[in-house]
């Protein structure tokens, strides 16, 4: 028998739409998550995603500033399972950020082992350090979690709660900074002192209309943890009322005597931008000075820092002019930077620019909400303990009657039906009286359960008193608490009373100067203009040599060195490559050497690349300036230009165009070469007039100079004048260049015999 069966087609709902609107929408998706879950900070406590939850999950373990440290890969992997799935170094690099006391102006996190330093050099592996919570995290970022004054949330996976914020009980946004880049914004808030952002935060809270200026009275700029000087104080004001500006920050530097009478200049305080590897960076600038004759009074260089501070010392010659040489420095190096201040932060779940009153303002209100929710709930415990605690004070005062409840009682819910209702079926008493008494008692069900639960040693008569006496308390405290959450000034007090425990405990002196310092002016040191001769190996080791040293071994020299080209020690070198590139650097980028010495590779002081171009020619660029240049192609495009083109003040150009598969063959200044002579791979030469190639722009192809045949190419080029001798090698005979038949550009030429 056959089974008929039935095919059911089920219709699917396409859902058609621009691709670009899901694009849009999702990379808006993105971005806001990136914005608000990752790269910037609430204003409220001033931590990232990464760090707030670094902070609650150490708080959780229990890694209290008291407690034992415990080793960072235990937090870490703890904060990844829990509540930050985003991989261990991120978590890592924020708690080993939080504790380096050169970055954070209080730090929340207190590393033991290997937290790197501030020369850039970076933190020990996760399993060989340990960290633990700063007291000053505790108590001011962590103490009243368990009060529920902030909100909580689930956590990735929804099996954990973490806070959305934590209850900071002072500015942390101002006084740690913050930095970020999150998608199509950026962050970057200076570190300020402590005890100034505590004052200027009161000063707001006793007057809400008072001026960013006057703020400042009290918050006088930031305070970076590596010292320094800012100098550009007057400015300081619009930065801080807008979030956005340029703040100037040097270095601090002394003088002291040094060795055989010569002057040591000591930098003890270096710009907070210098912080890590840019330190080495400004040895190397301070170096680079010394052998580019800027700066030729150094004698030497030392880094001496160490755990008890900064300490660069740069040797001066005796007569050397100090002043002009600590303003060079400011000058050419970073020890006079600038910090781009953005005080981007999410406020109400937007990232907003806030200036100082603003962020100011948003701490405040947080501190009001915080408080509000604190004392609610404590007021609520207290009005439950009252409850209980007079309920008790009552029972005891009717012990007998309560004693004889409880005995005459068949179970517990009959004894509580008593207390409560005032039922007495059921119950044996002693008396009419008791019975009459019991029903009148109407406790509630809380004093119900507390009396049921109280111990007999509570009636002693010294417990009774201290039941009363904590009575008395919870009164008084419920009566300040009422007072608080009803009056704004008494609010008010205790929150500045509690920012005022936080400065005495942990604020510390400002280490940043603030001023207004004048520019920085240099008087440059003038070299003495002289003639010199570049010299360049095949190897692509270059140096310079004096006139004399040259003339003197002009024979080995040229014999020895690739390309030679006198020059002046003040001006430029320029290096013309296969590929069309102009590559200029000084001549005083490079060493001043005996005819023997190596010199430095020519890689290290231009942009030329040595594994992708070949140098073809090598002309001063006072000598171009004097000259029109001459170019052949492997293609036998050929073209003039005038030298003056080349004065650039890049340091690569384009010097010619190319067609795709071209390649510079011969690029020469003209003087008095009269004809031009081009050889190909395959023996083919044509001769004719310079005359006849064209002037064009450096940016020009050229004209063609000569039909080339399939693959054949230009290999040679010669230049020759009107009695000039030169001959080629052709098939071991020399044949002389003048001899050859001349005939008009762009010619199939003649084979070669």
């Amino acid at each position: 028998m056959a089974v008929k069966t039935e095919t059911k087609v089920i219709e699917e709902d396409i859902i058609k739409t621009e691709y670009s609107e899901i694009m849009q929408k999702s990379f808006i998706d993105y971005a806001m998550s990136v914005i608000i879950a990752r790269a910037l900070p609430d204003v409220r406590d001033g931590l990232k995603p990464v760090q707030r939850r670094t902070l609650y999950d150490m708080y959780e373990l229990g890694v209290r500033y008291d407690k034992p440290y415990r080793k960072s890969a235990r937090i870490v992997g703890d904060t990844m399972g829990k509540y930050h799935p985003h991989g261990d170094s991120s978590i890592y690099d924020a708690l080993v950020v939080m504790s380096q006391d050169f970055k954070k102006g209080l730090p929340l996190v207190d590393g033991h082992g290997n937290f790197g330093n501030i020369e850039g050099d970076g933190a020990a592996a996760m399993r060989y350090t340990e960290a633990r919570l700063q007291k000053v995290t505790q108590v001011g970022l962590l103490e009243d979690l368990d009060k529920d004054v902030v909100d909580f949330g689930p956590n990735f996976d929804e099996t954990e709660k973490e806070p959305l914020v934590l209850p900071c009980r002072f500015p942390n946004l101002l006084v740690n900074g913050t930095e970020g880049i999150a998608v199509g914004m950026a962050t970057s808030v200076p570190p300020h002192n402590l005890g100034e952002v505590i004052d200027a935060m009161k000063a707001y809270m006793k007057d809400e209309t008072i001026s960013t200026r006057s703020l400042m009275k009290y918050c006088k700029g930031p305070d970076f943890p590596t010292g320094g000087i800012v100098s550009n104080k007057d400015e300081l004001p619009a930065i801080y009322e807008t979030g956005m500006g340029k703040i100037k920050v040097r270095g601090k530097v002394t003088t002291e005597k040094g060795k055989n009478g010569h002057i040591n200049v000591v930098i003890t305080e270096i710009p907070f931008t210098m912080v890590g590897a840019n330190i080495t960076k400004f040895l190397q600038d301070v170096a680079a000075l010394a052998e580019s004759k800027k700066a030729p009074d150094i004698v030497d260089i030392s880094n001496q820092s160490s755990k008890e501070g900064i300490r660069i010392v740069i040797e001066l010659k005796k007569d050397a002019n100090v002043d002009n040489f600590i303003n060079l420095l400011y000058k050419k190096t970073r020890l006079e930077d600038t910090f781009g201040v953005n005080m981007l932060a999410i406020a109400d779940g937007r990232p907003e620019t806030m200036g100082l009153k603003r962020v100011l303002k948003e701490c405040v209100n947080f501190q009001y909400e915080l408080a509000t929710r604190k004392y609610t709930n404590l007021l609520k415990k207290e009005q439950d303990k009252k409850e209980i605690q007079e309920g008790l004070i009552k029972a005891c005062n009717v012990i007998d009657l309560i004693i004889e409840i409880l005995r005459g009682s068949k179970d517990r819910n009959m004894a509580k039906a008593c207390l409560i209702e005032g039922k007495t079926d059921g119950i044996n008493f002693k008396s009419k009286e008791s019975k009459v008494m019991a029903a009148t008692l109407l406790f509630t069900e809380p004093q119900a359960n507390a009396i049921l639960d109280m111990r007999l040693y509570k009636l002693i008569g010294l417990e009774i008193d201290a039941l009363i006496k904590e009575h008395e308390e919870t009164v008084a405290n419920i009566f300040r608490y009422e007072d608080i959450l009803e009056r704004k000034d008494s609010m008010a007090q205790v929150i500045m009373n509690d920012l005022d425990a936080i400065k005495k405990e942990f604020a510390l002196p400002r280490k940043t100067v603030i001023d207004n310092l004048e520019e920085a002016v240099v008087e440059e040191v003038k070299i003495p203009e002289m003639d010199v001769y570049f010299v360049m190996d095949r190897f692509g080791y270059a140096k310079v040599i004096d006139t004399a040293t040259y003339e003197r071994n002009k024979e080995s020299a040229d014999e020895e060195f690739r390309y030679i080209c006198k020059c002046k020690n003040t001006g430029k070198i320029c290096l013309f490559t296969d590929i069309g590139n102009l590559h200029t650097f000084r001549v005083s980028e490079l060493p001043m050497g005996k005819l023997r010495d190596k010199g430095v590779p020519i890689d290290n002081v231009s942009n030329f690349d040595s594994t992708r171009e070949s140098i073809i020619s090598v002309a001063s660029q006072s000598d171009l300036n004097l000259y029109r240049m001459l170019f052949v192609t492997k293609q036998s495009m050929c073209k003039i230009v005038d030298g003056g083109e080349f004065d650039v003040a890049k340091r690569t150009v384009a010097a010619t165009k190319l067609l795709d598969g071209d390649s510079v063959v011969s690029v020469i200044p003209m003087t008095d070469e009269k004809y031009i002579t081009m050889l190909t791979g395959n023996g083919m030469y044509i001769r004719f007039l310079l005359e006849e190639i064209p002037v064009k722009k450096k940016v020009a192809v050229g004209v063609r100079c000569m039909k080339l045949s399939g693959s054949d190419y230009v290999d040679r080029v010669y230049y020759t004048t009107e009695f000039d001798e030169s001959a080629i090698d052709a098939d071991g005979k020399r044949i002389a260049v003048n001899s050859l038949k001349l005939s008009k550009r762009d010619g199939k030429g003649t084979k070669l015999k």
